[in-house]
């Protein structure tokens, strides 16, 4: 069944008369009446019948005609839905790790509420693989990833596009805060290599920062040791502090006391964000909404 065809019969229904349903669609009596009889004949039921000079639904087009509206009402909501220019409207899914929530996402929200009442934001803890195959399987609308620049991501699926990067951070060599500092270490290696001997912590999920530790024990000529993982920094500090190993923590973050970050000056680690999105959907709205607060 040609849903276009469906308006003629529903306005026939509001409006009684094959002249009167010409007017309100701007056509001709004759092409309401053969678009009428065409979708007769897809659904294989006599929709109309005489009423002196003029005609009137019979019951399965009267039917027809309540599924019609129906169904025109649905389009018309679907067709505003996916209006690049319409009031952005409906639930945006975003998966993403946490700092790019808290960093991100969270602060926009009370804005975004203000300007558009209609468009509501939902959150998924992820690390990037994880966010990515959500995207791939439409369970998420946009994805928040990361990667180092020492340890670039894997070429993303055609299906999905990164945007443009929304913010780095450097990262450095978190290690007990106990005096000793790397005498002469004018590279990130040999910061490393001064801790050679110790246990490394590495990401529970995600290989990323395994991969940038073990370049630079590669570039500082020794095989480091990553003995544990741990995905949230929270529990990084606390092995740190218990002197069970060192590990990769964000230059910009409050340490702790008894923690202190080293710089890794050369070469140095940054940590990239970017947003990710199915092709195609840049435009969807409320999407398109939530991608220009980001930017």
């Amino acid at each position: 069944m040609d849903t276009r065809r469906l308006p003629h019969l529903v306005e026939l229904d509001r409006l009684g008369s094959m002249r009167a349903v010409a007017d309100a669609l701007g056509t001709s009596t004759s092409v309401v009446s053969q678009q009428i009889a065409a979708l007769a004949r897809e659904v294989g039921a006599t929709l109309v019948e005489p009423d002196g000079r003029r005609v009137r639904l019979t019951p399965a087009g009267r039917r027809l005609a309540e599924h019609g509206r129906r169904i025109v009402a649905a389009v018309d909501a679907a067709r505003d839905d996916l209006d690049p220019a319409a009031e952005p409207s409906g639930t945006v899914r975003v998966a993403g790790f946490a700092s790019a929530i808290r960093r991100s996402l969270i602060p926009i929200v009370a804005d975004l509420a203000v300007r558009h009442p209609g468009l509501r934001l939902t959150f998924h803890e992820q690390q990037p693989a994880e966010s990515l195959a959500l995207l791939e399987a439409d369970a998420a609308d946009l994805a928040l990833v990361y990667d180092y620049d020492l340890a670039p991501a894997a070429p993303m699926p055609p299906s999905v596009r990164a945007g443009r990067r929304l913010w780095e951070v450097r990262w450095g060599l978190g290690v007990p805060d106990d005096g000793a500092v790397p005498v002469g270490a004018a590279t990130s290696a040999e910061v490393l290599a001064a801790y050679a001997d110790r246990a490394f912590i590495g990401d529970s999920r995600n290989d990323a920062d395994e991969r940038v530790l073990r370049l630079l024990g590669a570039a500082a000529g020794f095989d480091l040791h990553v003995t544990h993982e741990a995905d949230s920094l929270d529990l990084v500090d606390d092995l740190v502090l218990a002197g069970l190993g060192v590990g990769l923590l964000p230059t910009n973050r409050p340490t702790r006391d008894g923690i202190r970050v080293l710089d890794l000056p050369d070469p140095p680690v940054r940590l990239r964000c970017r947003p990710v999105v199915r092709r195609g959907r840049e435009t969807w709205p409320p999407l398109a909404a939530v991608l220009g607060a980001l930017r």
